[in-house]
């Protein structure tokens, strides 16, 4: 399976190597910037241009989660390997934690001068890698949410 996000505002799942859709999930007003699936692979969360982060619960086939606090385009996201927690890149500069149980903003990770493009969780740990059009790259300890590197 292989998940994508285009500028239609929809997110895909494709069947491979077939390369059939299996399913579309609809509910973004702008283009959808990442797509990662929940370890556990029941749900799936999403990235936007139109600032929120969408979590989809794949059995219900359908957006059970709308994550807002970013004032720009989120540009990617990524799932915690314990499934409780996702974290968000946005252009407005900074990243965000969001405990998925609380449906809430844990976090705001301050630091970047630029675009924040990239973010993901390091597999079990609690350290937090983004990337930045400010041309550089952070490590961030989220349980302090202080900056590593």
């Amino acid at each position: 399976i292989v998940l994508s996000g285009g500028d239609d505002h929809l997110w895909k799942m494709w069947g491979f190597p077939d390369g059939n859709v299996l399913t579309t999930g609809h509910g973004h007003t702008d283009w959808v910037s990442g797509c990662c699936f929940r370890p556990s692979g029941t749900q799936l969360v999403t990235s936007s241009g139109d600032t929120t982060v969408r979590m989809w619960d794949l059995s219900r086939r359908g957006c059970v989660l709308t994550l807002r606090g970013h004032s720009r385009a989120v540009r990617a996201c990524s799932w915690h390997s314990c499934g409780d927690f996702v974290a968000s890149a946005s252009t407005d500069r900074t990243s965000k934690i969001w405990d998925v149980g609380s449906e809430r903003c844990r976090y705001t990770l301050h630091g970047h001068k630029d675009s924040v493009n990239s973010i993901e969780f390091l597999p079990f740990t609690n350290t937090l890698l983004t990337c930045s059009a400010d041309k550089t790259v952070s490590l961030w300890d989220f349980r302090t949410v202080s900056r590593l590197f």
